[in-house]
């Protein structure tokens, strides 16, 4: 693929491959242990939203939390990838955010069910412009935030992540083939919260990149 259409991954990447808990302060915020491998769950291409439209509250959630994330956007497939060579496979990244129906997510995970109507509904997903990968020379310490209406909400670091990026795309590698236009989302820093219809997020990388985006309700 061209750079000009990685750069719209969203309009044609086939899958979202989200990574739980790898930050430690989060998973202690939600009373979760620390993980000792990686946490994986999918979400749709459906889930995607660019600037412009709403992140909407799904009809069967009343507490719907924000979580802020770097995402890895895929340049070049490949199954069982090593560690070495990972970035060699990734042709730059996004800011996101994995909007997560929490009690849809609790209630999933008292019966022992997938989190899939907590993290995959249409618009979970929004992500700001592509960044190109010059852009972030050094993606295991970028600073990422979030506000929710002018107060700071999330502010965090990746270099507080359990799991690194190169050994993310192996581990994922070797359970799912990575296909370019794919898009991994690393974790969240804690300070999630709830959000209201009427919010305004709005969030960056500090001269890099921001986003802003509304919350609504469908």
């Amino acid at each position: 693929m061209t750079a000009r259409n990685v750069s719209r991954f969203w309009e044609w990447g086939k899958k979202i491959i989200c990574v739980g808990r790898n930050y430690a302060d989060h998973a202690k915020e939600l009373n979760n242990a620390v993980p000792t491998e990686p946490v994986l769950f999918l979400k749709t291409p459906s889930a995607y939203l660019t600037e412009g439209s709403p992140i909407l509250i799904p009809k069967y959630s009343n507490s719907v939390h924000h979580e802020i994330e770097l995402g890895v956007v895929i340049g070049k497939g490949g199954t069982a990838i090593p560690q070495s060579s990972a970035m060699q496979h990734v042709a730059g990244y996004a800011l996101c955010l994995d909007m997560t129906a929490r009690d849809v997510q609790d209630d999933c995970k008292s019966k022992g069910l997938p989190w899939t109507l907590a993290k995959a509904f249409n618009t979970s997903c929004p992500v700001s412009e592509f960044i190109p990968k010059e852009r972030i020379p050094d993606p295991g310490n970028v600073k990422i935030w979030l506000e929710v209406n002018g107060q700071m909400r999330q502010n965090g670091c990746t270099s507080q992540m359990i799991f690194s990026i190169p050994f993310l795309i192996s581990y994922i590698s070797e359970i799912i083939t990575l296909e370019e236009g794919d898009l991994i989302l690393t974790g969240t820093p804690k300070g999630v919260s709830a959000v209201q219809v009427h919010d305004e997020l709005h969030a960056g990388i500090d001269d890099v990149v921001s986003m802003t985006f509304k919350v609504g309700r469908l």
